[in-house]
């Protein structure tokens, strides 16, 4: 079950979240953290269980669960908002995205649901699959 209100964002240059997983593993233990350019106005609905939903080639697979939001000073002194996220990431169900920029609220009725434990640890199908059948309702 998702929280109210969750954000979805395109993951770039992950195949799919398992490419995710490994890419965040190469900054170390503890939480990971995703810097975006916008702050959330919605900070404390946010931070009231919500979750990131990760967009992979077109499809929404995966979630992470938002801990904290912190400013982040980039090395051009713009203040940026890191997303802290819990390491464990929730393979969901199927659902088509079409592209978009930056991030975008989720409203938790929209949420894909979370693939059951048995599911999670089978191999993704492939993108173009998975759009396919969420298109025509087989998640």
């Amino acid at each position: 079950m998702t929280a109210s209100l969750n954000l979805m964002k395109l993951c770039v240059g992950a195949e799919g979240p398992e490419d995710l997983a490994l890419w965040q593993r190469r900054f170390g233990d503890g939480p990971a953290r995703h810097v975006t350019r916008m702050w959330p106005k919605r900070e404390a609905e946010l931070l009231d269980g919500g979750s990131i939903f990760w967009v992979f080639k077109g499809v929404m697979l995966a979630r992470q669960r938002i801990l904290a939001l912190e400013p982040v000073e980039g090395a051009d002194g713009i203040t940026r908002c890191g997303l802290i996220l819990d390491r464990d990431l929730v393979r969901v169900a199927a659902l088509p995205r079409r592209p978009f920029q930056g991030w975008r609220y989720l409203d938790g009725k929209d949420a894909p649901a979370d693939l059951p434990k048995g599911r999670a640890a089978e191999e993704p199908l492939p993108p173009a699959i998975a759009a396919a059948l969420a298109e025509m309702g087989l998640r």
